[in-house]
């Protein structure tokens, strides 16, 4: 027993929840992200490859639900959660308005890591013939891989704090856990387990992030 309610095997599960809600949104909302970003850096005006009707519809979309708090939206979104998995209940109900959450979150991160670009390097890079797509994968992703590692980094960090807000839906995972043994039950012991396991992924994810992005642009 780590406290007067809590079982080390309802904590263990409650991790691997967390960290599966964590990690199958953040690659889902990746790949729905990252090329939002994208688009919404060449699309805009003066852009690699300028799309102004493009742009002006991408970017208040992303704008609306950026603006949308997580807790109201794992709420509106239950019809949708409802016919993607069949329920809005459990950590697999969770994963949806996570990922619908991560999604502009990141396309946002990578538009603000584009635009840190030298507009030097893109360029160089029609000074030598490349087309749009050439630049975008030969010089602005790679110039801007340190930065969108610290993106990454950040929308995980939000993912986690997103999860435990889950939990007061009934969505699993350590906030979860938190609510029902913790506040529920108003056992402390319980709420100090589960902040400081929260604490430690956040600072865990942070200081690999950091490494990792300042190895990249060093080299």
């Amino acid at each position: 027993m780590l406290g007067s309610s809590l079982d080390s095997s309802q904590l263990w599960e409650a991790l691997y929840q967390t960290l599966l809600m964590v990690s199958i949104s953040l690659v889902i909302g990746a790949l729905i992200g990252i090329p939002l970003g994208i688009l919404l850096v060449v699309t805009k005006k003066n852009g690699i490859w300028e799309n102004v009707a493009v742009y002006h519809i991408l970017n208040p979309i992303i704008n609306i639900f950026r603006s949308i708090p997580f807790i109201i939206l794992l709420i509106a979104i239950v019809p949708f959660t409802k016919l993607i998995v069949g329920t809005s209940i459990g950590t697999a109900a969770a994963i949806v308005p996570l990922t619908v959450y991560v999604a502009p979150y990141i396309a946002r991160l990578v538009e603000n890591s584009l635009l840190e670009v030298d507009s030097g390097v893109i360029e160089a890079a029609h000074a030598m013939g490349a087309s749009p797509f050439q630049i975008i994968r030969y010089f602005l992703m790679p110039e801007a891989l340190g930065s969108l590692i610290l993106a990454i980094t950040t929308a995980i960090i939000g993912l986690i704090g997103s999860t435990a807000m889950a939990g007061a839906v009934g969505g699993g995972g350590i906030g979860d856990l938190a609510l029902a043994y913790g506040y529920q039950r108003f056992d402390t012991i319980v709420i100090v387990i589960t902040v400081v396991i929260l604490v430690i992924m956040v600072q865990l994810i942070q200081s690999l992030g950091n490494v990792l992005a300042k190895k990249i642009r060093r080299n």
